[in-house]
């Protein structure tokens, strides 16, 4: 899937010529527009004058730069405008004329107070998708409340089901709150462009945190309406099926999961163990669950006898889904992640070359290049992107670097 040897004149992906107008900023929002421009969208970035995105304090630093920043902010442009000047809202109506997609993720009702509120920009832009990510969505009796994503984990049940097995329920190592808000709102946008494609209309695409970290509960919350119980914390063990857990080896752990009877069947041969899937505690995908206690015990004696890596090669060549737990140093020499081409290269003038996530969706016909341009210092695109739209130049940028060759409109 790599470059698929097509020249750099190719189009970058399916959302080439798309031209996104990006007021985000931390995570939710330009997650989301990270997400369209490895789709092939052009991304401007619009940011508050003097200090730009948060993140562009976030460590970790290399020579004073967010690497942080870098990594969710690569291949766009940047242009810094106070929405509430003259002349700074000239320059922006000019570029929502020719944008095709809108992305805030302020408080609801900020937009409103600017003067860009969805029914005043769709009455003078009809074409124009508005995607508008927040904590809690456009509507309901949380819309004005702030958040986070450790108050969206925490309200939206996140928290309570993860953590040790009878211990205090913990938040999980990622902003998952923001990350899938930005990945859905991104669905939603493509959606509406497709749809724009027949009806010439614009859609508000109103993406919530909540709404979004709620419909990734999964089997939680279809247990709780089905049968009313209420998930804790688990560990690493499935809520359901066993065995589907971190196990101990003779020297660390390892992930085994059996989903059904002749995938466990597999595993109890493969520990030579045949003897517990015959077992009246084990024979069946509900038994195992009512002795889980009991089966963890009998494998893990069995797999105390060798070390993970050989556990590990046997369980493959059986048949059986297993995996070492990988810390991050492990997860970025993967060698099937370095195969997908799932770390990509960035040259930045300032920080040097850097390594950072490549993009997951991969489309035959596009090539899905090792590199990326850098992420864009504050307002470096001013002087292009007012020629570009008639204005004549000013000298306001903070920093300039060359960034990427995309036009910018």
């Amino acid at each position: 899937m790599i470059d698929q040897g097509m020249s750099d004149a190719a189009p970058r992906g399916p959302l080439a010529g798309i031209r996104v107008l990006d007021l985000s900023r931390v995570l939710a929002g330009p997650y989301c527009t990270t997400q369209l421009y490895e789709l092939g969208a052009e991304v401007l970035k619009v940011e508050q004058p003097g200090h730009g995105d948060d993140t562009r304090a976030f460590p970790p630093f290399l020579n004073g730069e967010s690497v942080y920043f870098a990594s969710i902010n690569r291949g766009k442009r940047s242009i810094a405008l106070d929405l509430r000047v003259e002349n700074d809202r000239r320059v922006f109506d000019a570029l929502l004329a020719k944008a095709d997609v809108l992305v805030e993720n302020f408080r609801p009702g900020v937009m409103e107070k600017l003067g860009y509120g969805w029914e005043g920009v769709h009455a003078r832009h009809p074409a124009l998708i508005y995607a508008a990510i927040s904590g809690f969505g456009q509507t309901g009796p949380y819309r004005d409340l702030p958040a986070y994503d450790l108050v969206v984990q925490a309200l939206g049940g996140m928290i309570s089901i993860n953590g040790p097995e009878g211990g205090t329920p913990v938040r999980l190592g990622i902003s998952l709150a923001d990350l899938g808000a930005g990945l859905f709102a991104a669905l939603g946008v493509v959606s509406a462009l497709f749809e724009r494609k027949t009806s010439g209309v614009g859609r508000l695409v109103d993406v919530s945190m909540l709404d979004c970290q709620t419909l990734l509960l999964e089997s939680a919350l279809v247990r709780q309406f089905a049968t009313g119980e209420t998930q804790k914390p688990t560990g690493s063990r499935h809520p359901v099926i066993t065995p589907f857990d971190v196990f101990q080896t003779q020297d660390g752990p390892i992930a085994i999961a059996c989903a059904n009877d002749h995938l466990f069947a597999t595993l109890a041969t493969a520990i030579d163990r045949p003897d517990l899937s015959t077992d009246q505690r084990f024979a069946s995908v509900f038994a195992r669950f009512d002795y889980h206690v009991e089966l963890k015990i009998e494998l893990e004696k069995a797999l105390a006898t060798r070390p993970a890596t050989a556990w590990i090669a046997l369980l493959q060549a059986a048949g059986a889904p297993c995996a070492p737990v990988q810390d991050m140093a492990a997860v970025v020499r993967d060698p099937q992640l370095m195969a997908r081409n799932m770390f990509v290269e960035v040259d930045d003038p300032e920080m040097g070359k850097l390594k950072m996530s490549g993009n997951a969706v991969k489309i035959s016909g596009y090539r899905d290049p090792t590199t990326r341009p850098p992420a864009p210092n504050l307002d470096e695109a001013r002087a292009d992107v007012l020629a570009e739209i008639g204005e004549a130049p000013e000298d306001r940028r903070d920093r300039v670097r060359k960034g990427p060759k995309d036009p910018v409109w």
